[in-house]
């Protein structure tokens, strides 16, 4: 997959705002609840930033996202406001949400974002709905659905592969294949080696995908939205990857050290930096320049959040009826 100088480096700072996102959210949750103050359950996708940002580089801004528990990344890469992001974390009226979904139920339908699901795999059904209403004004739009290796057992996710590939709807099936269903590896709920293998059963595709690899999950995403486009149907795309951190806050890390070691020496940011010093896009004083401001970006946002109220309670059946 090709990109321009100038998109590789907007891609590299997308990727690091997402890494720098998580970090700063985990060290902001955790003095919160150092104070007694228990935010939520919390889960970060260090580590997969490639699968959000090089899926939606081949995406259009109309095309609807449904997104999972683990979605901050997913939410940064369509270009939601970091601001409102952090605020809606921490609950403040000021985020996308107005305080009221927390971080796992990002929202922002203005920019066909369908949101987060508490619910493991929960997003593949809903993401039928709007593929069929894109079916049916002939819009060409895809609907994109993440979900997670423990997902793919759900189902849900049966369920609507079955239907999409019936009724040919335009719809990506993204599993981030982690590596881990919270604490169950994927070899305990998956009998076969590749969640991807499974779309053979319904007659669609089902590539399987360095998920580290930016070039690859690009490549990968541009062929299936093609062709969901041109009436092909849907695809279900695996990519595997792995997350930095423990399934959320609250769960101790139980992975072995060996595993996690190997893993993050296949770190995606890392590889990308190295393959556009390598192909004199920038150099290290570059990448570093990138990581600086994106961190400027990132205090902003804590700024931006720090000074926003919590919602007024009274405000809340507003926020669910239209009177």
């Amino acid at each position: 997959m090709h990109f321009d100088p100038d998109q590789l480096k907007q891609i590299y700072a997308t990727m690091v705002r997402i890494r720098l996102f998580e970090q700063k959210a985990i060290e902001t949750f955790a003095a919160r609840m150092k104070d007694g103050d228990f935010p939520g359950a919390l889960h970060s996708s260090e580590g997969q930033e490639a699968i959000a940002v090089g899926a939606f580089s081949q995406l259009r801004p109309d095309d609807y996202v449904f997104s999972t528990y683990r979605g901050h990344g997913h939410a940064i890469a369509k270009g939601i406001d970091l601001k409102k992001i952090t605020a809606e974390i921490h609950g403040r009226a000021t985020g996308v949400s107005h305080g009221y979904g927390g971080s796992m139920h990002l929202f922002a339908a203005e920019m066909n974002f369908m949101g987060g699901n508490g619910i493991v795999g929960g997003g593949m059904p809903l993401a039928l709905g709007t593929a069929y209403a894109a079916t049916m004004r002939g819009t060409k739009q895809v609907t994109v659905v993440f979900f997670g290796d423990g997902g793919a057992s759900q189902g849900a996710f049966h369920e609507s592969l079955n239907m999409a590939a019936i009724m040919n709807w335009p719809i990506l099936f993204m599993c981030e294949n982690n590596q881990y269903a919270a604490t169950t590896h994927v070899s305990m709920n998956c009998p076969i080696e590749n969640i991807g293998d499974r779309a053979k059963a319904y007659g669609i595709p089902g590539p399987i995908v360095d998920g580290n690899e930016l070039s690859a999950v690009a490549e990968a995403t541009r062929e299936a939205a093609d062709r969901a486009r041109s009436g092909g149907g849907p695809t279900l795309i695996e990519f595997k990857t792995y997350r930095h951190r423990a399934h959320c806050m609250v769960i101790p890390e139980h992975r072995p050290g060996k595993e996690r070691r190997y893993w993050n020496q296949n770190d995606p940011i890392d590889r990308l930096g190295h393959q556009m010093i390598a192909a004199k896009v920038t150099d290290l004083a570059g990448l570093e320049k990138i990581r600086e401001q994106e961190t400027r970006n990132i205090d902003d946002a804590v700024a931006f959040m720090q000074s926003s109220p919590t919602p007024d309670p009274a405000q809340l059946e507003g926020m669910l009826y239209d009177h």
